[in-house]
């Protein structure tokens, strides 16, 4: 087994662990091991909220999340020669549950506290417990489905420069301005059940790792927030990124300082519910390796993903389609592939509400199973053709029209 340079206590938050991770993208949050290319090595990762989700059957937690502390990372990991300019080719050798540990949550979160993809349809917090036996997950709170994951890390990059971070805080600070108390369909951050464009740096709740005391007013006053991907990699949730995995990342900073955390156990393409994935603290054994140079060389601005042969082979699946038409005004858009994508999710759900399930639980199924989501034309004005295509295969009946 890979030596493991990162350890979590799952009974401590992050900022009281032996050695803390961080929950704010900074340069200058100091690394707390150092790996030479080629080397394999394990890290160990709280869930992104900290712990503050139980395994019970009340959404109560869900409903008063604190969203100043996720995502907890893992890391900064130093990797010897690295340099700004170079790629940084990271190996996702193998990822899974903490021994003792093996159950996961995915959650919808109320509309005044983070919201999701379709949270005017579904305001209200609610929580599904998965339970794992192997590659397979079942929850008591959504019957009747049982299905493979495709673990992985929802969330992996490098630190930023102080250029790059400065770069990111003016265009979303920017953004911000343009519409300060606009109401979106999206999921992300919320105040008072506004859901903003951007997640700005905010102090509240920052952990820097082991930052000088005397550092942490001006770090966290910059540190960029971990919720949406960037430049350098950041919270993609791409859901095929699992064992086997390639991901080149463009270095930004002398030793690169990869962190990583927010590992899923299972997603669909979107993770619609923002608590959408299986959530679950795990390990993930890495391997690295050097380009140097490798930025110029290849053109490279965001990572290059090579994803590995591990997924489910499932091969039949029934596909819902969207278009660009709001569902509530009917007011037809101009190739809008947001709100086609939103359209196939709620044709999705209307369907699955047939068979018994829950709007809530259709929802938070399609956002956790192995979901593929498409923008399947982009061409043909004025709709944008959106689809959701669900794997018949994870049902215990048949959920086909007859």
């Amino acid at each position: 087994m890979p030596k493991t340079l990162f350890k979590v206590d799952l009974t401590k938050p992050m900022s009281q662990q032996e050695l803390p991770g961080h929950n704010r993208w900074h340069p200058d949050i100091p690394a707390i091991a150092s790996v030479n290319p080629g080397d394999v090595f394990r890290i160990e990762c709280k869930d992104w909220t900290d712990g503050q989700i139980k395994n019970d059957d009340s959404p109560d937690d869900v409903r008063d999340v604190d969203l100043t502390i996720p995502h907890v990372l893992s890391g900064p990991i130093w990797v010897n020669g690295a340099e700004p300019g170079d790629i940084l080719v990271v190996d996702l050798v193998d990822i899974g549950a903490l021994q003792g540990d093996e159950w996961g949550f995915t959650g919808i979160f109320d509309k005044k506290n983070g919201g999701g993809f379709l949270t005017d349809h579904y305001p209200e917090a609610s929580k599904a417990i998965w339970d794992f036996q192997g590659i397979y997950a079942t929850s008591r709170h959504i019957p009747g489905v049982k299905f493979a994951g495709i673990t992985h890390p929802g969330l992996i990059g490098c630190a930023p420069s102080h250029e790059l971070l400065a770069k990111w805080n003016k265009r979303e600070t920017e953004l911000m301005a343009t519409q300060p108390d606009r109401r979106t369909y999206g999921a992300g951050v919320n105040i008072d059940g506004v859901s903003v464009l951007a997640a700005l740096p905010n102090p509240t709740n920052a952990i820097l790792g082991t930052l000088p005391q005397s550092e942490y007013e001006r770090v966290a006053a910059e540190a960029a927030r971990t919720i949406p991907p960037r430049e350098h990699g950041g919270n993609c949730d791409i859901k095929n990124l699992s064992r086997g995995t390639r991901i080149y990342f463009p270095v930004y900073i002398e030793g690169a300082k990869l962190s990583m955390g927010d590992l899923h156990f299972s997603q669909g393409d979107g993770e619609i519910s923002f608590c959408g994935a299986i959530e679950m603290a795990g390990f993930i054994d890495i391997h690295v390796d050097i380009i140097k140079g490798g930025v110029e060389k290849y053109g490279m601005v965001n990572p290059i993903f090579k994803p590995g042969p591990v997924e489910p082979r499932y091969s039949e699946f029934l596909v819902f389609e969207g278009i660009s038409v709001d569902e509530y005004t009917g007011k037809q858009y101009f190739m809008d592939v947001h709100i086609a994508y939103r359209q196939a999710c709620l044709n999705a759900i209307e369907y699955l509400k047939k068979f018994g399930y829950t709007g809530e639980q259709a929802y938070m199924l399609l956002s956790c199973a192995p979901i593929e989501g498409r923008v399947s034309g982009i061409v043909d004005i004025p709709n944008a053709c959106c689809t959701i295509a669900i794997p018949t295969a994870i049902f215990d009946k048949n959920i086909l029209p007859v």
